[in-house]
This record gives C-alpha cells, structure tokens and sequence, in this order.
C-alpha cells in the first residue's frame, strides 16, 4: 500500500470540493438565507485539510489496484464526512447521523432524505445538497483525472474503482483524455436540460437545480412534492428524457455523437434497457387503468412512464405517490429498483449488463445439465464474456443482495414494518431514493435511530462504489505495505 499517495489524493478531492463549496456560498450570500456562514467555516476548514494532505510527497506517482480502491473509497467517506457539516452549523440537521445520511445521499446520487419540510431551507443549502448530486453523479475521482496535470501512471485504477459495471470502458487512449470527455458530456447534459426547463417554465434556479439531480440520477428537488410541484406535461416529459439519458451508458452517448451509430445500435444492453424501460411502463399504465381504475389518458401515462424512468434509473423523483398504487405497480418498481439501468451512467441498482450476464449464465447452466460435453460461451455484444467476469458478477449479486438483508434487519429494529425496512435497505444500496409503505415519496427517514441512518448510509457508499473499494478496507492485508 502507497500510504502516502492514497492520501495525497484524498487531498485533492478535499481541495476540489472547497472550490464547490464557494458556489453554494455565493448563492447564500445573494439571497441572504442565514447559511452563508456555515458554508464558509466548512470551506475553510476542508481546504485546510485538503491543503495539508495534498503536499503529502509520496515515493513513488505509480497506483496499485489497491492504491486507487483505498483512495476512491477513502475520498468518498471524506467528501461525506466535510460535506455534511453546512447541515449541521446552519442547524438544517443538527444531528451529525442524519447530515452525514444527507450528504452521504446527494454524493451517492440516492435521492433518499432525512427532511421534512425542504421549502423552509434557505436557497443555498437547497443547492448545495442539488450540488452534492451532481458532484456525485459522474464521479468525483473522474473529475479529479480530468483537472489534474498528473495523478500518476496507475491513474486507470482510480476510474475502475469508481466507474461502475462489470466491464470497464476505455474511450481513449489516455485516462485523462476520457475523464474529460465524459464530463464535456455530463456538463452538456446538464446545460441542455437546464434550458429546457427554464423554457418550459420554471426559474433559473428550479431548472438548474433540477438539471443537477436529473443528469446525475440523484431526485433531490427543492420542492416538497418534488416533480409533482409542476403540473407542466412539458417538464416531465423534458426531465423523463433526460433520465432516460442519464441511465444510459455514456460510452454510447460518446459513440454517438462520434456517428458511431452501429456501435449505439449493437448493444444488447441498450436493448434491455429500453425494452425493460417500456414493457414496465406498459405494464403498470395497465394496472392503473384497469385494477386503479384511472382514466385511460395521456396524463396517466405519463405519471407510469415517469415513475418507470425515475425507478429504473434509480433517479427517485416522484409525479405521484406510488405507495398508493395498486401492489403489481409497485412490484414492478420494486424489481426495476434491483434492476437499475446501464453500466457506465450515472444510475444504481445492479445494472442491466449484470442481469443480462446472471440470465445468459443460468441459461447456460441449464443447458449444460442437458448436455454435459457441449462447451458454450457466453458473448456479449458479439464478443466472448471472461469466466472471470461472470464469477465477478455472482459474486457481486450475492454480496449485493446479502448487504440489503443486513441493512433491513438493522432498520426493522426501529420497528418501522416489514415493507419499509426491506425497500429502505434495498433504495439505499440501490441509490433509488424513496421507499415503499411510509417511506415512500411522501414520507423521509428522519425518524430511524442514528445507526440506522448510519447503516443505510453504509449501504448507500456500497451500493455507489459496487461495494469491493470499501469491503476492501476491512482486510488487513490491504494496509500493509
């Protein structure tokens, strides 16, 4: 273990996120919300911090494998641990647990709250928890790749860490050169949705807040009723496109603004991504109109396919209050929840890439049971799928599955129901956001113990990091040098 470079980066995600922290205090300072003074202290005290590790001079530039899972795990916990301060001096959350469970959320890109009443917030700390989402969304260690001159020959450690799916994607030769291409995508994103919104009606502030926690799957908004504060057909279905982009690998949002179409057009994942994506909604605008008996209309059908969209892409806004649903609705969010969307966006859940590779595995299993001596490969996209990656993603499926059970009988202490308990653990290490029962789009977590929202906020790092870089550090052996 380079103990030394490992914290010298953790330096510069800290001094990254001082430069952040200057937003959300310009925008207390404008609007004279009481906050402006909370986010200073924070800011001076992270850059300090982040100051001090970053002159940190190690032996050697290079990064091992376990060099970048400590730094990227690292990192995140303390980019949480700054980040949750504004919460607790401006007195917005005065418990530490539960401003931790809150940054811990936005930088995970989970959506799920600890607030009640978020209007009464002053506008600063409404946009830096939107901020902390969008930080979150691509990855603070890819921005760090992008902006610095030199983070050492083993650089593609710290993306592998951090990028999620099974099979990582290099765009171009140099890490750096990716890294940045990728965000030209995520700010572009954003500016267009920003746009949009604004066009569409909503204020600068609302469209660019919601811009922030839409591209980067995260769902936390400045309204109480969250999307549903906007009656406009129009925003929802602006904001439903533009999940619908986010959950798509960006890899293939690069192919295509290269014209690489076929490349677009080759991925099975994509395939099941949209297939899943409408088959659920068809589905459930079903259920509603038959067993909910809603009117057969347009608006109808665009509350399934938003609460579909905002599900499958573990964004986590809401149009409705689908804990009112009728129960197939809501098993039908409940297993998109698992689900997720692509590899390589800004979403959670277990991907589609993986259940692909699980259901081509079992398939294969059955058929090797019918015929023993017959050899086949699995392949992907046309090409032929490691053994090694498919052992990965079981092992990552019964690990994922395995935390969501602890999470949930940690939370069943606080005696909150059977329902809530599993869909909190299972939202959390999902980062979908709202639960089901009395934790669903109407309700928050500010009522679950401190260890709860401990555990769930444990989950929530997992869930983002797909939960190697942090079961990692419980091993000894990966801090001996």
């Amino acid at each position: 273990m380079n103990h030394r470079i490992v914290f010298r980066m953790l330096g510069h995600i800290l001094r990254i996120e001082a430069v952040f922290l200057l937003m959300p205090l310009a925008v207390a300072l404008y609007t004279g919300g009481g906050d402006a003074k909370a986010f200073l202290i924070t800011l001076l005290l992270t850059a300090a911090v982040g100051q001090a590790l970053s002159c940190i001079r190690p032996g050697s530039e290079r990064f091992q494998a376990r060099d970048g899972f400590a730094a990227v795990a690292l990192s995140w916990i303390g980019m949480s641990a700054f980040g949750a301060l504004p919460y607790v001096l401006s007195g917005a959350i005065p418990d530490y647990p539960g401003a931790f469970f809150e940054t811990v959320s936005g930088f995970t890109t989970t959506g799920a709250t600890v607030l009640g009443d978020i209007e009464s917030l002053p506008m600063g700390t409404l946009f830096w928890r939107a901020l902390t989402q969008w930080m979150g969304g691509m990855g603070v260690l890819v921005l760090t790749l992008a902006l610095l001159p030199k983070t050492g020959e083993g650089s593609v450690y710290l993306m592998r860490a951090e990028s999620p799916g099974p099979i990582k994607t290099k765009l171009l030769p140099k890490i750096r050169d990716t890294a940045t291409v990728l965000y030209k995508i995520y700010i572009a994103l954003t500016v267009g949705e920003t746009v949009c919104l604004r066009l569409a009606g909503m204020s600068w502030y609302d469209a660019l807040t919601h811009s922030f926690t839409t591209i980067s799957t995260g769902g936390f908004s400045v309204k109480a009723a969250s999307i549903a504060a906007y009656p406009s057909l129009t925003i929802h279905w602006i904001i439903i496109i533009f999940m619908f982009l986010s959950g798509v690998n960006f890899s293939l949002l690069f192919f295509a603004l290269r014209r690489n179409f076929t490349a677009v057009f080759h991925s099975e994942e994509l395939r099941w991504y949209t297939l899943i994506t409408l088959g659920a909604t068809g589905l459930v605008f079903a259920n509603l109109v038959v067993v909910g008996r809603q009117a057969f209309s347009f608006p109808v059908f665009t509350d399934a396919l938003f609460q579909v969209v905002t599900v499958v892409t573990t964004t986590g806004y809401a149009t409705q209050d689908f804990a009112l649903w009728p129960i197939l609705a809501q098993m039908v969010l409940f297993v998109l929840m698992i689900s997720g969307s692509c590899a390589g966006s800004t979403a959670g859940g277990v991907k589609t890439v993986r259940m692909v590779l699980l259901m081509k595995n079992l398939r294969r299993e059955v058929h090797r049971i019918i015929h023993p001596r017959v050899v086949q490969p699995i392949r992907l996209d046309g090409e032929r799928v490691e053994e090694s990656t498919l052992s990965g993603v079981s092992l990552f499926f019964y690990a994922y599955i395995l935390l969501t059970m602890v999470g949930a009988v940690v939370v069943a202490w606080d005696n909150v129901g059977f329902v809530e308990s599993i869909s909190a653990s299972l939202t959390c290490i999902g980062n979908v956001g709202p639960a089901l029962g009395a934790l669903g789009p109407n309700g928050n977590l500010g009522g679950l113990s401190a260890l709860s929202k401990l555990v769930l906020s444990a989950n929530m790092l997992l869930g983002r990091l797909e939960i190697m870089p942090l079961l990692v550090l419980l091993f000894p052996s990966m801090w001996r040098k």
